[in-house]
């Protein structure tokens, strides 16, 4: 079953789009790689599939929940890491993520044992009543994360998940992506670390200037450039 369906997505801002009547399908349960430099497109789409920005044309559906048509479905099927951290500094780690179950409608003591479970997992029981600005930079990012996952969405979508974090913190993000995808979540994931894609993706779009130039499975992509990396293969592909 298809996950993600993009048919024809434009958007545009005046005279400039932003993106440009592209096609994409992800499958259930794949770990799914956009990568595109900067302005390329990939954030106004993922802006898209989550309802914070509106398209000019096309459709998309989650698990065929139109975003538009049938906003609250959709919405409930879809977890979002942004790029900038996007919280009030000042509550507790416990109330950021309490907050976001409320949101969802999920019941408190549920709420409750769902916080724990997600805490323990990414390593930070110690920070529970923690007040979110005395916090890392990677521990923020993994407060994000958490949030994103309280209610147990079925698409896990990483814009940058790991920008700015120590090697060590990011592998060990790697590993609960890889975790949870083998779980059975749909993950769709940007990133400007090309490594990151190349470890972790098993299929790959590159969107350069507001179109999807190249969706290919991983390892064919590869093949089909000699086994360069794929950070040379990148910067062919987009080259201006």
């Amino acid at each position: 079953m298809k996950a993600i369906s993009i048919k024809n997505l434009r958007k545009n801002y005046a005279k400039n789009i932003a993106v440009n009547g592209i096609d994409l399908d992800i499958k259930e349960g794949e770990f799914f790689g956009l990568l595109g430099p900067n302005g390329a497109g990939k954030t106004t789409t993922i802006n898209i599939l989550t309802g914070l920005t509106n398209k000019t044309s096309g459709k998309v559906t989650l698990f065929g929940k139109d975003v538009v048509e049938d906003y609250k479905e959709a919405r409930a099927l879809i977890g979002l890491v942004p790029q900038e951290f996007n919280f009030s500094i000042f509550p507790m780690v416990y109330n950021v993520l309490d907050f976001n179950g409320g949101y969802f409608g999920i019941p408190k003591k549920e709420r409750h044992l769902r916080i724990l479970e997600l805490l323990k997992e990414l390593d930070l029981t110690d920070k529970k009543n923690a007040v979110m600005r005395t916090l890392s930079g990677g521990m923020k990012r993994k407060v994000m994360i958490a949030r994103a996952l309280m209610h147990k969405p079925k698409i896990l979508i990483l814009d940058e998940p790991t920008a700015g974090l120590d090697v060590e913190t990011r592998k060990s993000l790697w590993k609960y992506f890889q975790r949870l995808n083998k779980q059975g979540t749909t993950i769709l994931l940007t990133t400007h670390y090309i490594e990151e894609a190349e470890e972790l993706c098993g299929r790959i779009a590159i969107i350069h200037k507001s179109n999807i130039i190249k969706v290919e499975n991983k390892e064919d992509l590869l093949k089909s450039f000699n086994n360069q990396k794929l950070e040379e293969i990148f910067l062919q592909l987009t080259k201006e």
